[in-house]
């Protein structure tokens, strides 16, 4: 109830009255004037009561009356009456109804019941009521009531004292309550300035208000009293005690501070009373040394006194707090004697009591914010805050280092001084009374043997003091053990939890400030006040050395969990804190001690051993004075949870980790989970110690880089404690989340992590060098883990992340590597599959970037790494394969990135991958990657390690049957089948069946693919045109289309060369068929390259090959393959590929021809394929010569071209494929389906256009182009007259001669070739023919070839060769025959050519020098297989009578030409005849003269009417001379007729000699006069000496009858007497061949008389011979006969033949028996 209410007003006249009567019963015997006073005063509330409406108000102005009676009442003395009145007046002071001339009489009266000794409680009481109620007592009056209640504290009585203790502290606190109300009340009135104050001011400040004047004089003579000095305002004070007068000091700073802080008077006493003061009393302790007062005692005013010394710091905590700002050079000076206080000189109390006062500062960061403001940061100021902190670390080290402070403590102190027990038990510190055995249990440091257990002395946060609030204590307490220890503790952990908090508050709130900035004006930069963050980075500059050593000592030393935890929460923190204020060298440092409190003891790790020396060349100093600081021990008694294996180069033996370790193991991840965004480089540090402590507990990375465990691969296994196998799996989820947590590091925290990462594992690297020992992968599957978290952002890490794991893959440790290549593929394909955005098929950089390192694995020569990026290729093109895009020429190279010195399985995998590609994503990749593709089989064909690949990848390619578009794929498939069946089982067939290969695609997707690439064309070109380059690409200018067409061809063309016969043979085979297929899809100009750059290309490479191959023998294929021996020889494999790539040339040419002649360089090709043809031709092999002379047929159009218009079936078919159009493609296939609708002629036609239509009427004309057909005739010749032309040298065995089927072959072109020259064909052109047909068919043949070419020597066959050459002078002579006039002079060329021939029957021509021998004599290999092989003649009679039988026949028809005549054919086969006539039976054949004879006969048959018609142009005249001696060698032969000659083959031939003599008879001497005379008298002669019996003289007498040739003398002496006696003589020419006659037979008759006549004289008795009797005989009929026609006839005998007549008519009268 309110006590001005109604109620409460008339309760209190109810009371007053009461009290008025009760007084004046009590005085009304002894005390009349009290009980007089009392009943007026009785009567005046009545009054006031009824006439008053403010009944309070009148009772205060009437108040001096109304309290009258009560104060007379105290004045009695009596204690009834003085109690009564005193609650009276205490009644009315509540009702404030005092006014302050009544309060001043009470106030006397007060003081003289004080003085009496009366009532002491309730006179305090009654103070108390009057000034709390009441704020009418001031100056003089108040001062009283204070001097009264404080001289009450200094009675005998405790309770009166302690009663008025405690009164006299609320009275100050009234006065000064009383002051801030009346502030309150003035607030905003304007108060005059002050006069300045001197120092000395013993009067009232008279600008100060009542309140505020009472206050400070109050706080003015507080001062004075705890200085000893009189009072200026509290008169009558007679006793005062320090310890109480700093207690009330105390109270009014820590109280009211905004009194001393708003005006000045009142500062001016803190600055000029209160400092000094302090300063003053707290000198002794200062000069105190504990160690000099054992010795000799000081003065008792030099000694330091507990409450006065308690209660100092206690002052000096409040001015700290409170008027720092205003007390800025005191409380340096305050600061510096708390710090000194820490001495470990100081007594034991006096340094708790400061470490307590020490921690209340801790507790407020703000105020050692300012700390560090006002000192630190100023340049010639000292460093209070770092001072204190380093104390504080100093005062705990000493704590270590001093043994038993505490008990050192206790026995200083004075024996009465006890109570330390009390605070022991009472803090319930635990052990302090118990056995040693709860020590083990008790949270504690210890350190080197000393154990300092650890209390609660305090809230984390608050400063609850013990010994500062021992104001009771008058002696130095004892100060149990550990008890300092602890509050420094704490104080340590609130300094650093205080620091960090206040700057992370004020750090999140500027980042606040800048985010809302930011957002409010984009365009402009956040500046943050500088000085905030000086002043921070100051605090921590100052503060971490002594902080990080102390808490480095703790953590050492510390053997309780929790009190670990909280220590590395702090060095956590502080961390944190450095890393957020970019103090990196006490982040480091921080950092430091928990990777090395992690870590074994002793651990050897570089980094931190480097970092930890760094370190401790930092000066650690208090105030000037250098402090050592104290290394970790690291010997405290730990649990072992895990004995491991360490991670240094130099085995160290097992190291041990505690469960301390373990503790800052956790600590130290939660820092990188927490903080990583600031930790820096110091993430080096970091994971450095983290990889070795996984190492030590034996964790293992596993799929996706997170670490399980596992087992050691060496040395001794890893023993872990169960506590730590179940803890395992969570370390390793803490560690996965740490870098799972990097997802939300910004961008430059995670390139410092990544950074980290790698240069712990470029170290990893490092130490797996040189040794087997298993390498540290903790660096590699983390990098793993951060970049498979970091998906979103992975272009800002991919680089360094991707690069460090590539140089991880070319690692010589295989773990190493399989661990580099697993976390690159990972990532790559993580990459790949991850929805970035935007998506990556509209990011063609990012996806260039995540495939660039895939590519990159290319250049690791190591196999396992390429295995697993084919791997990791098969795997992106089976999940990613259809969104690669501009991907594919990356993937591409990474597939067609192989080398020889691969192994097999590599190549496969890679090949795998190709034909995933080819049969699945042709349709989805970009058509300008389907080059690339070309270029990737075609390295899959190069390859030397699989040869089925290699033919595999041909047939990707092209197949031979997808070659030709009229296939479908199910006939092509078929068509593998029965290839599968017919090839060997060891070599399966290089044809590869897919639903399509590349040129199928191209084929049958061509018109998608010719505007894809034309787009794309056009924006290169207009590219190349802006930057002012040339578009530079392969075959440019060819069309795109046609580009992928000719690289197609090109990469085939490489192939062709392969140094593997049978890739050369199925590239060789592949690029023709395909050429033939799908040339007509080329547009024209593309043919030029396709013949310069593709076919001579590889023709002049083939041909380089083939000339230089080795010629040494093959012993076999590999295997138990055997080689055949016409391909055991590189030099004879590759003579296979030159037949076959000069064939597809030249039947290219020979297909194409309508096309390739509408090139303008035609003639130049044409040049460059006839030299291409003559190197083959002259080629030493046999095969590749023979082939060479093929293809010149096939280009000479022996068989005949197939125009363009036909290409689509005809040439097809020619190849053996019938002409079917392609079926469109099913869809059933495993492949991607391709609708075809178009038939093959469309798709021609849209491509090739009028190219195909049949070439016009003039187009056959320049088939016959001269000038093609004369290189072609001069490329013949020169091939003939090398391949012809007999070695220059002596014989040589190893001399090259070619073989009778390429002879044969190259003459048998000449008819052929003939057809097109004919028309300029000149004599010369045919000496050289000649000259080659003499050469071709004067080559001897191999021993070893004759049985297979040679007929048997007694057939009269001729071989090829021979019937070759007669064909072309055949061909020759038709030709003359029906050509022109002119062409005839060419006859008797022929003719020697035939003569020439013809003599070969018995003079065989002779090759050179080279020694031939007989075919019977030879010796063959087949029985000498090592001897070299022999030369065989040929049989060259039949050729020469065939070439006989040709002359006569020709001579037949050309005997009259005037050529023949003129050039004296007749006579040249005259001349040749003679030798086989003269022969006669020494011919080698007995056709042969037989032969000659007939045709001599025939010849002179026909030849001599000619020769009798031009006898007098005298070009005969040489002729019969020759013809002459002819019928001389052949009638009187000198060869003898062999042995064996029977009668009837004598009368045969004799019959011969016969028609020889008739041909004389009739053909010659008939016409004498035509005939010169020589010549008829050499006939009369031979004549004359025919009609001789001859005989040869081997003959029996049987046979002389028949061998005498009688016949043949017969019609020889019948000639000559036809020819005596002819009755026909008409002119003298005509009978002087008659006396010829004449004149030869009479004298062959007179001989054979005469010889007669003496052989019968030397026979005596006995008988002639038959024969004589016979010659003689005959002679006389012969003559009879003769003269009887000369009886019937004029004779007209000249005067010379008389004497002859006479003798003969003589010798016709005389018998001759």
């Amino acid at each position: 109830m309110s006590t001005s209410s109604p109620e409460a007003v008339k309760k209190l006249l109810e009371n007053m009255q009461t009290d008025l009567r009760s007084l004046s019963m009590e005085c009304k015997k002894k005390f009349p004037p009290v009980k007089e006073a009392a009943e007026s005063g009785i009567v005046k509330i009545k009054t006031i009561a009824a006439r008053k409406t403010d009944i309070l108000a009148a009772l205060k102005e009437n108040s001096s009356e109304v309290v009258q009676p009560f104060l007379m009442g105290c004045g009695t003395k009596e204690p009834k009456i003085t109690q009564l009145c005193l609650a009276a007046i205490q009644r009315l002071m509540s009702h404030e109804v005092v006014s302050e001339a009544a309060a001043g009489n009470i106030i006397n009266m007060l003081w003289q019941l004080m003085e009496n000794g009366l009532e002491e409680l309730k006179l305090l009481q009654t103070v108390l009521v009057l000034l709390t109620t009441n704020t009418v007592v001031h100056d003089e009056v108040l001062s009283k009531a204070i001097v009264l209640c404080f001289r009450l504290h200094f009675t005998k009585d405790n309770i009166t004292n302690n009663t008025a203790a405690a009164t006299v502290r609320q009275v100050v606190t009234v006065v000064f309550e009383r002051m801030v109300a009346e502030d309150e009340r003035f607030k905003g009135i304007a108060e005059q300035p002050p006069p300045v104050q001197g120092n000395t001011n013993r009067r009232s400040v008279s600008t100060l208000r009542p309140s505020a004047k009472d206050a400070y004089m109050l706080f003015q003579d507080l001062c004075q009293l705890v200085n000893a000095d009189a009072p200026y305002w509290l008169v009558g004070m007679t006793e005062m005690t320090r310890t109480f007068g700093l207690e009330l000091l105390e109270s009014v700073l820590n109280d009211f501070p905004g009194v001393f802080l708003q005006h000045q008077e009142f500062s001016f006493l803190l600055k000029e009373r209160v400092c000094p003061l302090v300063i003053k009393l707290f000198s002794p302790n200062i000069k105190f040394r504990q160690g000099a007062g054992a010795a000799a005692p000081p003065a008792p005013v030099e000694k330091p006194y507990f409450p006065i010394c308690m209660r100092l710091l206690r002052v000096v905590s409040v001015l700290i707090k409170h008027f720092y700002s205003l007390l800025v050079t005191e409380c340096e000076i305050f600061l510096s004697l708390l710090v000194k206080f820490l001495d470990g000189e100081k007594p034991q109390w006096l340094r708790a009591v400061a470490v307590e006062s020490v921690h209340r500062l801790c507790v407020q960061p703000h105020l050692l914010c300012s700390f560090c403001q006002s000192y630190d940061m100023k340049q010639h100021s000292t460093k209070v805050f770092r001072d204190i902190v380093n104390a504080l670390g100093s005062f705990i080290q000493s704590l270590f280092i001093v043994p038993n402070a505490g008990n050192a403590a206790a026995v200083s102190a004075p024996a009465g001084g006890s109570g330390s027990g009390t605070l022991g038990t009472a803090q319930g510190v635990p052990g302090t009374g118990g056995g040693s055995g709860t020590l083990t249990t008790q949270a504690a440091f210890e350190y080197r043997g000393n154990w300092i257990p650890l209390m609660t002395v305090s809230v984390q946060g608050s400063a609850k003091a013990t010994y500062l609030e021992m104001l009771d204590k008058v002696e130095p307490p004892s100060i149990p053990e550990g008890y300092a220890m602890s509050v420094a503790f704490s104080a340590l952990l609130d300094l650093v939890r205080g620091i960090t908090s206040m700057i992370e508050r004020e750090l999140t709130t500027e980042e606040e400030a800048a985010a809302e900035f930011r957002e409010t004006h984009p365009e402009q930069e956040w500046k943050p006040e500088p000085g905030a963050h000086l002043v921070w980075e100051e605090m921590v500059n100052a503060s971490w050395c002594g902080l990080l050593a102390a808490l480095s000592l703790l953590l050492d030393a510390s053997t309780d969990e929790a009190a670990t935890e909280n220590i590395l929460k702090a060095e956590m923190t502080m961390a944190s804190l450095c890393g957020r204020l970019g103090l990196v060298t006490p982040r480091d440092a921080f950092i430091t001690a928990i990777c090395k409190a992690s870590l074994p003891p002793h651990y050897a790790l570089t980094v931190l051993s480097s970092n930890t020396s760094n370190l401790s060349s930092k000066a650690y100093s208090i105030q000037g004075q250098s402090v050592q600081i104290i290394s970790p021990s690291s010997e405290s008694h730990q649990q072992v949870v895990a004995v491991g294996q360490p991670l240094t180069a130099q085995p160290q033996g097992t190291v041990v980790l505690t469960a301390k370790n373990i503790q800052c193991m956790r600590t130290l991840l939660n820092l990188a989970h927490c903080h990583g965004a600031v930790l820096g480089t110091s993430w080096q540090l970091v994971l450095a110690t983290l990889q070795h402590l996984v190492w030590i507990l034996g964790l293992k990375p596993a799929v996706g880089g997170a670490l399980k465990p596992g087992r050691a691969v060496e040395g001794p296994s890893t023993v872990l404690t169960t506590a730590v196998m179940t803890d395992l799996p969570v370390i390793s989820n803490i560690l996965s989340r740490l870098f799972e947590s990097s997802q939300y590091l910004d961008d430059v925290s995670l390139h410092h992590l990544i950074n980290a990462l790698c240069s712990l594992s470029l170290e990893a690297m490092e130490m797996a060098y040189g040794n087997n020992k298993e390498p540290s992968l903790f660096a590699v599957a983390k990098l793993l883990e951060t970049g498979l978290v970091n998906m979103d952002r992975i272009e800002i890490l991919w680089r360094p992340l991707t690069g460090h794991l590539l140089e991880v893959c070319q690692h010589p440790n295989s773990r190493m590597r399989e661990w580099g290549a697993e976390a690159l593929t990972a990532l790559i394909k993580a990459g790949l599959s991850y929805k970035h955005d935007p998506p990556l098929a509209q990011n063609q950089r990012l996806q260039l970037l995540l495939l660039n390192p895939l590519k990159e694995l290319s250049n690791v020569l190591h196999a396992d790494i390429r295995q697993k990026q084919l791997e990791c290729v098969l795997q992106i093109l089976q999940s990613q394969g259809d969104s690669l895009g501009p991907g594919w020429p990356l993937v591409l190279g990474v597939i067609g990135a192989i080398r020889n010195d691969q192994g097999e399985s590599l190549i496969r995998t890679a090949f795998q991958c190709l034909q995933l590609v080819v049969t699945d994503f042709l349709p989805t990749m970009p058509c300008t990657c389907l080059q690339i593709v070309v270029d990737v089989a075609g390295s899959f064909g190069l390859q030397n390690q699989e040869l089925n690949i290699s033919l595999t990848s041909i047939g990707l390619l092209v197949n031979f049957h997808s070659s030709f578009p009229t296939a479908t794929f199910s006939e092509r498939c078929t068509s593998s089948r029965h290839d599968e069946e017919i090839n060997p089982p060891f070599c399966p067939p290089f044809h590869f069946h897919p639903q399509w290969n590349i040129s199928d695609y191209f084929f049958q997707r061509g018109e998608a693919i010719t505007q894809e690439l034309e787009r794309e064309e056009e924006a290169l070109q207009k590219q190349a045109l802006e930057m002012g380059e040339t578009l530079n690409r392969p075959f440019h200018p060819a069309p795109p289309f046609d580009c992928l067409w000719l690289c197609l061809y090109a990469k085939l063309g490489e192939l062709c060369v392969d140094p593997r016969p049978a890739v050369r043979k199925s590239a060789g085979q592949t690029l023709f068929s395909t050429i033939a297929a799908h040339g007509t899809l080329l547009q024209q100009p593309t043919w030029h390259i396709v013949v310069w750059k593709v076919l001579f290309q590889l023709l002049d490479c083939v041909r380089t090959s083939s000339t230089t191959a080795d010629k040494e023998k093959i012993e076999s294929g590999g295997g138990n393959i055997l080689i055949h021996h016409s391909r055991d020889t590189a030099e004879k494999q590759w003579a296979e590929t030159w037949v076959l790539t000069l064939a597809g040339v030249a039947r290219i040419f020979n297909t194409r021809r309508y096309l390739l002649q509408q090139l303008g360089d035609f003639f130049e090709a044409w040049e460059v394929l006839l030299n291409h043809i003559q190197s083959a031709a002259l080629s030493k092999n046999n095969e590749v010569s023979l082939a060479a002379l093929k293809s010149f047929q096939e280009i000479l159009q022996i068989v005949t071209p197939v125009k363009d218009s036909d290409k689509a079936g005809d040439a097809l078919a020619a190849m053996g494929v019938p002409p079917v159009l392609i079926d469109p493609l099913s869809a059933s296939g495993p492949g991607r389906p391709l609708v075809r609708s178009d038939s093959l002629v469309e798709r021609l036609t849209r491509y090739n256009g009028a190219e195909l239509q049949a070439p016009p009427p003039g187009e056959e004309s320049a088939l016959e182009d001269s000038t093609l057909w004369w290189s072609a005739w001069n490329t013949w010749y020169r091939a003939g007259t090398e391949s012809t032309r007999p070695p220059s040298g002596p014989a040589e065995k190893l001399a090259f001669i070619p073989s009778q089927p390429f002879l044969t072959a190259l003459i048998q072109i000449f008819p052929a070739l003939y057809q097109h020259i004919k028309a300029n064909f000149s004599m010369d052109d045919l000496k050289k023919l000649g000259v080659i047909l003499h050469g071709a068919v004067s080559v001897p043949i191999s021993s070893d070839a004759s049985p297979f070419i040679l007929p048997s020597y007694t057939e009269a066959t001729l071989t090829s060769l021979q019937e070759a050459v007669l064909t072309a002078l055949d061909v020759l002579q038709k030709a003359i025959c029906v050509g022109p006039e002119n062409l005839q002079v060419m006859y008797p060329a022929i003719f020697e050519q035939l003569l020439l021939f013809v003599e070969f029957s018995c003079k065989p021509p002779q090759y050179g020098r080279v020694e031939t021998k007989h075919v019977a004599n030879a010796k063959y290999n087949q029985i000498q297989l090592f001897a070299p092989a022999e030369w065989v003649a040929l049989n060259y009679v039949p050729f020469a009578e065939r070439s006989l039988e040709v002359v006569v026949d020709l001579y037949h028809k050309t005997a009259c030409h005037k050529a023949v005549i003129n050039e004296k054919v007749q006579q040249n086969i005259i001349k040749t005849l003679r030798m086989p006539l003269g022969l006669k039976y020494a011919c080698p054949s007995e056709s042969t003269w037989k032969l000659a004879v007939s045709s001599l006969l025939k010849v002179l048959s026909i030849g001599l009417p000619v020769a009798r018609q031009q006898a007098s142009s005298g070009k005969f005249d040489t002729m019969w001379p020759e013809l002459a001696n002819a019928f001389e060698d052949f009638l009187f032969t000198k060869s003898s007729p062999p042995d064996n000659l029977s009668i009837q083959e004598f009368q045969q031939n004799e019959s011969i000699d016969v028609e020889v003599v008739q041909l004389i008879s009739t053909e010659i001497l008939p016409f004498a006069n035509f005939i010169p005379k020589d010549f008829v008298g050499q006939i009369m002669t031979m004549l004359n000496k025919g009609s001789i019996h001859s005989q040869a003289p081997s003959f029996t007498e049987a046979e002389i009858d028949v061998r005498m040739r009688e016949e043949f003398s017969k019609v020889c002496f019948e000639t000559l007497l036809q020819f005596s006696f002819s009755n026909k003589v008409s002119t003298p020419q005509e009978g002087y061949i008659s006396r010829m006659a004449l004149s030869v037979l009479l004298k062959r008759a007179q001989d054979v008389l005469r010889r007669y006549v003496e052989d019968e004289r030397l026979s005596g008795r006995c008988p002639l011979p038959r024969y004589v009797r016979t010659l003689c005989q005959s002679r006389h009929i012969s003559i009879d006969h003769k003269i009887a026609q000369i009886r019937g006839t004029k004779i007209n005998v000249l005067n010379g033949d008389a004497p002859i007549l006479k003798k003969t008519f003589f010798v016709k009268h005389f018998p001759l028996e």
